[in-house]
């Protein structure tokens, strides 16, 4: 009989951190996962975690388990398949170690992902960006180093945990100007920098003191801010720019959204999808597809350049000279 605490403890020390030398947040969303997954079997099985065996989590618990995310927790599909995606990963790391389980396992593999209807990503217009920049209160430290950081956001797209985890020494001025970030994948990246941004980053580096090793966005207490400060701070800054320009209450925002403006802006300035898929740090240039299925400015560009739809088909007529030279032959 195989103990899952085991098995476990192994996964995640062994496979995920030194192995594979899994981010922090990688190693937090499984942990998550099997949180979920543990607390579920707890009431399901009536067995404390550190009793349960690997036999327990077959196939029909796997799948209850996922029924319950999206039945009881509300959980999207989205968040049901990276929660089994976590499963699969730890069954795979289970299959050579137990090779009595075989059977089990690939069942448990075998659990398809559900598939989804995936909506137009959303962004922002440029009059909805420039509404969003003159939110913050510019008179307090707090409102200054607010609109720098939504400003950088837009202007470069980094993700949240980008944003959050830039430090002085990532700067770098002058021609050439850009910031490095580890971005997902462990990946490093350099994102230029416009000449605004850069003059923001001075006034405020040269305000705040701030050394090379400090946060350019700390929080009061000089620390990293965490995800939730930053998804917090941008609710603020929405609501207040929302009355300036109302198309703002139709939209959901957050960090993400403005990824999603820098990369949308970049594609209406005609940047090629290679440059912008370097650009944001992405695996693949076909990520970038969902970006022109959104921008429905290009799709009226294009349409503007065929022909009228009320043209009908015209056979061709010559003209009489030509008809005058046939008709001779």
């Amino acid at each position: 009989m195989t103990a899952l605490a085991s098995l476990l403890e192994a996964f995640f020390i062994e496979r995920l951190q030194q192995q594979r030398r899994a981010s922090v947040h990688t190693i937090a969303a499984y942990r998550d996962t099997f949180r979920l997954v543990l607390r579920f079997a707890e009431k399901r099985l009536g067995k404390a975690p550190s009793n349960l065996l690997l036999a327990d989590i077959d196939e029909s618990f796997v799948t209850a388990f996922l029924d319950h995310l999206e039945k009881q927790r509300g959980n999207s599909a989205r968040t049901r398949n990276a929660r089994l995606a976590a499963v699969r990963s730890f069954f795979r790391f289970a299959a050579p170690r137990e090779p009595s389980h075989g059977a089990l396992i690939q069942r448990v593999l075998d659990i398809p992902q559900k598939r989804f209807d995936r909506d137009l990503v959303t962004f922002l217009s440029r009059t909805e960006v420039d509404a969003l920049l003159a939110a913050p209160d510019r008179a307090t430290w707090f409102g200054r180093r607010d609109h720098l950081l939504l400003v950088v956001a837009a202007r470069t797209g980094l993700r949240v945990s980008e944003l959050t985890g830039l430090c002085v020494g990532d700067c770098v001025f002058g021609a050439g100007a850009h910031v490095r970030c580890h971005g997902k994948g462990r990946k490093e990246r350099c994102t230029p920098l416009g000449h605004e941004t850069v003059g923001l980053l001075r006034v405020w580096l040269k305000e705040t003191g701030a050394t090379a090793s400090d946060f350019i966005f700390p929080s009061r207490r000089g620390t990293r801010l965490s995800r939730d400060a930053v998804e917090r701070l941008l609710a603020k800054h929405v609501a207040v720019a929302t009355r300036a320009c109302p198309t703002l209450s139709r939209k959901h925002v957050t960090v993400h959204t403005l990824r999603h403006t820098t990369a949308v802006h970049l594609l209406e300035a005609g940047v090629d999808r290679a440059i912008i898929a370097l650009w944001l740090g992405h695996e693949s240039v076909e990520t970038t597809q969902m970006y022109l299925d959104a921008d429905l400015a290009m799709k009226e560009r294009a349409l503007a350049r065929t022909a009228p739809a009320h043209v009908g088909r015209q056979r061709f007529k010559p003209k009489d000279s030509l008809l005058a030279f046939l008709e001779s032959l």
